[in-house]
């Protein structure tokens, strides 16, 4: 099957939803638009907006309409949606009076109960690169945003959105997947990473932090191991670590100690990903790593880099 994302970001996350893009799908599209034969919840993804699963599609929306003819609906009752195209193609059809009239010449001819106001299936119709596609639409919840609302947070540490974008970076296909989070200050990435249903833990060498960071987990619902523990005296294994390295005045690490958090990081896990504010190539390299994608991502003068490691 065949699944059609639509994507929205800040000029200043670009680089970050392309390195998503790429982790999730093994390639990017330079328009809002990208088409995949994997699956992946539209409400993942900061960036994401909405996913259409094709059911049927043609070059011409008359044929496209015969097809729709035969579709039957039980059991369930249904709503058309018009997907706009904010990519690079633009059409007659988009215009709003047009848009509406063609939902409802194909909501008319689906065989089952049409529900403008409370469906419990939604059909999304598009026209994407020269064809027209109907199929399931799911939109996209920005379950990032409901978490910027949590007991305590940090003004250096991640947003929830950079921090939801840089887990699906590092774990896009959850199942079966073991990962920590060493360094793991209020727990912004462990929120993120615990609504995605993903198995972490999380631990911080602070033992003044580490009340909060529970406190924020349980304010959503969630339960996840938070322990203090130095990533130096973890022997634990882990197939994933997400390390976003101190930085502020209250963290101040030496060359020496970052060495040994990177060092620590590549002992304990087989894919790391690193989130920093300065260069840390030639320590990674010394460390040992490969760098296999990375991305930037800004706010003001304010840069991080992600970093994907092997």
């Amino acid at each position: 099957m065949a699944y059609i994302y639509t994507y929205a970001c800040y000029e200043d996350e670009r680089s970050l939803c392309a390195l998503e893009m790429r982790s999730f799908f093994w390639e990017e599209s330079q328009t809002s638009i990208l088409e995949s034969p994997i699956k992946i919840d539209p409400s993942r993804s900061p960036f994401i907006k909405e996913r259409i699963a094709v059911i049927y599609e043609d070059h011409s929306l008359e044929n496209l309409l015969k097809q729709v003819a035969n579709f039957q609906v039980t059991g369930d009752t249904f709503k058309v949606y018009y997907v706009k195209n904010d990519g690079h193609e633009k059409i007659a059809e988009e215009g709003f009076e047009n848009r509406r009239a063609i939902e409802k010449k194909i909501g008319l001819l689906i065989n089952g109960v049409a529900d403008l106001h409370h469906p419990k299936r939604v059909f999304g119709v598009m026209n994407v690169n020269g064809r027209w596609v109907f199929g399931d639409y799911v939109k996209s919840e920005s379950i990032w945003f409901r978490h910027q609302q949590k007991p305590h947070s940090y003004s250096t540490a991640l947003n929830t959105r950079v921090a939801r974008a840089v887990v699906n970076i590092a774990i896009p296909v959850t199942s079966g997947i073991k990962a920590i989070d060493p360094c793991c200050g209020i727990g912004t990435v462990l929120v993120e990473a615990l609504s995605m249903g993903i198995d972490i833990v999380g631990s911080d060498r602070n033992p003044l932090v580490l009340g909060g960071t529970r406190e924020n987990i349980a304010h959503f619902g969630f339960t996840g191991e938070v322990r203090l523990a130095d990533i130096r005296h973890i022997t634990n294994q882990y197939d994933v670590a997400i390390i976003d390295l101190p930085y502020n005045l209250c963290s101040v690490i030496s060359p020496e100690e970052q060495h040994e958090i990177l060092q620590s990081a590549r002992r304990i896990a087989k894919k790391v990903v690193v989130v920093t504010v300065e260069p840390i190539d030639e320590a990674l390299k010394k460390t040992g790593f490969c760098v296999m994608d990375r991305a930037f991502v800004k706010k003001g003068s304010f840069a991080r880099e992600v970093i994907v490691c092997m």
